[in-house]
């Protein structure tokens, strides 16, 4: 693989800005470039990746505590210290990411650890790769964190995950966040315009319709909030912040 040719480092990727905001070096020039423009219109956008970041920690701490033991992490992106298959140990982890670079830093196990390039807008794609290390008759979390908002509205992100969703059996759950534009709409609004301009996806949507992503299934409690607010312990670093600097709900359900 040429990496000059498939990363397209001359071009920002919403995996890699988001690299940049966790604190991580797997981002290049125009990664960071967009990221800081980000933060100069709207400095939340470090804070509601580091409270993203922590929502996942203990969404799949939840998750493994009730007995999961297979892990579909959807728009993973790239490989970092509390990666889905850190806090699970006894998991299976399938990663799924449309950025070469994920797959690229990423380090399969056998049995246990895959990363595989596919796009949440195909997702009978995503669900073909989940299958060749996954048992998809067995119940799987799935995991959306922080990947909707890199939709657009016309790409029906509802219907893709509600695909992933209806493939899996009973028991399964969803665990999945996404910016909000319920706080901070006109700060959101100005990051929204901005990444557009430099070619990245990103919208924050009102809580109805994230409430949609779990049409049919059963919240855990507290159901859908603020992740800052999902089942905060003592590990967390952004717990006491501003709900309008998070602004990023999220939620874990269980499918019937």
């Amino acid at each position: 693989m040429s990496d000059a040719v498939e990363l397209r480092t001359d071009r920002p990727h919403s995996a890699r800005i988001y690299n940049y905001l966790l604190g991580g070096e797997d981002n290049f020039p125009a990664d960071r470039a967009a990221a800081e423009a980000g933060l100069a219109v709207n400095p939340g956008a470090r804070v509601a990746a580091q409270a993203n970041r922590e929502f996942l920690r203990r969404a799949v701490t939840y998750l493994a505590g009730s007995g999961v033991d297979q892990f579909l992490d959807v728009g993973s992106g790239i490989p970092a210290a509390d990666s889905t298959h850190l806090v699970a140990p006894d998991a299976t982890v399938v990663y799924v990411d449309y950025d070469p670079l994920v797959v690229a830093r990423g380090r399969d196990v056998p049995g246990r650890v895959r990363y595989a390039r596919a796009d949440l807008r195909e997702p009978d794609r995503v669900l073909a790769r989940a299958a060749e290390t996954l048992d998809l008759s067995r119940p799987v979390a799935l995991l959306l964190v922080a990947v909707t908002h890199h939709l657009l509205d016309a790409e029906d992100p509802q219907a893709r995950v509600a695909r992933l969703v209806d493939a899996l059996p009973s028991g399964s759950y969803l665990a999945l966040s996404q910016l909000t534009s319920d706080l901070a709409p006109d700060k959101w609004a100005a990051l929204e315009q901005d990444f557009a301009r430099r070619g990245v996806v990103l919208r924050p949507r009102p809580g109805p319709e994230i409430a949609r992503f779990f049409e049919g299934l059963e919240l855990v409690e507290p159901g859908l909030t603020l992740v800052h607010r999902w089942r905060p312990d003592a590990h967390d670093h952004q717990s006491d912040r501003p709900d309008a600097l998070v602004s990023v709900l999220g939620a874990v359900a269980r499918k019937p």
